[in-house]
């Protein structure tokens, strides 16, 4: 049985002087289950306790090539030789500049922060003075980052249809409720809904937000005929798209969702996996739109944007991911990962399917993706919730809340994945006997 002794007692030191005792909300899983880690190497963790674990988490993407990647871990101590941050500019930025817009068809021009929350902060801040209309539409389920004009979501859970639209509620305390009114909402996959809310409403909305595979929502993703409508729309009710690839940028493809879908945003966010682990974020878009910034228009910048660690790190890695297999062999381990894990659960005749891209799949025990946020509120979690513990208990890492996708890398392995498999039908028996007493 697993024993998190160390991390138990990190946890009651920390608690002493980090609220959570952690640095984000999301790290924490309550008082005896708090995982410290202590280091990681390509797919695999050890926490404090000298537990080791095989990671479909990877900080909910970033690790796209696996933990301490030689490569890229060289290419930052690179950067290190050229002295960090200065307030001025290095020849770096445009080189990743210029490998980016070979990437994205969308990326004309490219600035650099240093988080997705940030990125999605100054896209935002540009459609509105592109547009010069506050408002944005969030699709319900989707996440934007951690900053008070996203920070809403539509309260499914308790929501009865026949009272109209449901209720927009703010992520937490402290979100300003005159932030409210920025946001407009509707379910995905439904372009007729996004269509009367332009007509009603688009004289107020600059921008409209788009996770194409909803990384915080099990991947449950956009269809074909969805984004070639809402791409239409925008075009015609002059509303920027904002296509948030986050999560799927440099991951599904190398020119991300857009690639996938043959749709190009009006801007666009990238982060997690463009710089393997390092913290860096890019804005880009169309360059009569990313004009904007500047002298006497738009302000965006930041202490540690650009800094030469994070810039010789993402170079790096997106050179591998554009110039080598690595994301075709990423998705190569994820279909069979999904075909081994299938054949044990068809075995038990266990319901089950797979949502998003086999890079981030989402994993449901139904015979049907949901097609939407209210489709995966009502749809049976309880399997994966009882799951995950004992997939925790058994080495293989995955985030406990269902609404998270599997994240792979490309040092998720033949080992990883017999030993991944294996384990997996031994954690779905226990399930099963504790399901059925």
């Amino acid at each position: 049985m697993r024993k998190l002794n160390n991390s138990n007692a990190q946890f009651e030191k920390a608690i002493t002087k980090l609220p959570l005792g952690v640095s984000s909300n999301f790290r924490y899983w309550g008082e005896d289950k708090t995982l410290y880690i202590k280091r990681g190497k390509g797919a695999r963790l050890w926490d404090l306790d000298d537990n080791e674990y095989i990671d479909y988490r990877l900080a909910y993407g970033p690790i796209i090539l696996g933990y301490a990647d030689q490569r890229v871990d060289q290419a930052a101590k690179d950067g290190m030789n050229i002295g960090g941050v200065f307030a001025l500019a290095t020849e770096l930025e445009y080189e990743i500049a210029a490998r980016i817009s070979g990437m994205v068809k969308a990326a004309e021009l490219v600035r650099f922060s240093n988080s997705g929350t940030e990125a999605v902060m100054a896209a935002l801040r540009i459609a509105r003075a592109f547009t010069g209309k506050d408002g944005h539409v969030i699709l319900e389920g989707g996440y934007h980052g951690v900053f008070s004009e996203v920070m809403w979501y539509s309260e499914i859970e308790d929501w009865d249809p026949s009272n109209g639209d449901p209720e927009l509620l703010p992520y937490g305390d402290g979100i300003p409720k005159i932030t409210k009114k920025l946001n407009y909402t509707a379910p995905i996959n439904d372009a007729n809904a996004i269509e009367e809310l332009f007509k009603k409403s688009g004289d107020d909305i600059g921008a409209f937000l788009v996770e194409p595979i909803m990384g915080n929502c099990c991947s449950i993703s956009a269809n074909q005929q969805y984004m070639t409508d809402i791409r239409s729309l925008c075009t015609k009710y002059d509303i920027l798209l904002i296509i948030d690839e986050v999560k799927t940028g440099f991951r599904v493809a190398k020119g991300g969702a857009q690639e996938l879908y043959g749709v190009t945003a009006d801007l666009c966010t990238f982060a997690k996996a463009m710089g393997n682990g390092y913290p860096i974020s890019a804005i880009a878009g169309r360059e009569d739109i990313m004009r904007c910034v500047s002298g006497d228009g738009v302000v965006h910048g930041g202490t540690f944007t650009g800094h030469s660690v994070s810039l010789s790190a993402a170079a790096k890695t997106l050179e591998i991911l554009d110039e080598t297999n690595a994301l075709k062999d990423i998705e190569n381990y994820g279909l069979k990962l999904q075909q081994g894990m299938s054949k044990i659960l068809t075995e038990r005749d266990i319901s089950h399917n797979y949502s998003g891209h086999p890079s981030m799949m989402g994993l449901f025990f139904a015979d049907e993706v949901p097609n939407d946020y209210r489709g995966w509120l009502n749809s049976n979690y309880d399997f994966y919730d009882a799951l995950a513990p004992n997939l925790h208990d058994l080495g293989i890492l995955v985030e406990p809340d269902s609404r998270e996708p599997w994240f792979l890398s490309e040092s998720h392995d033949m080992k990883c994945l017999q030993e991944t498999l294996d384990k997996f039908e031994e954690a779905v028996d226990i399930t099963s006997n504790k399901i059925r007493v």
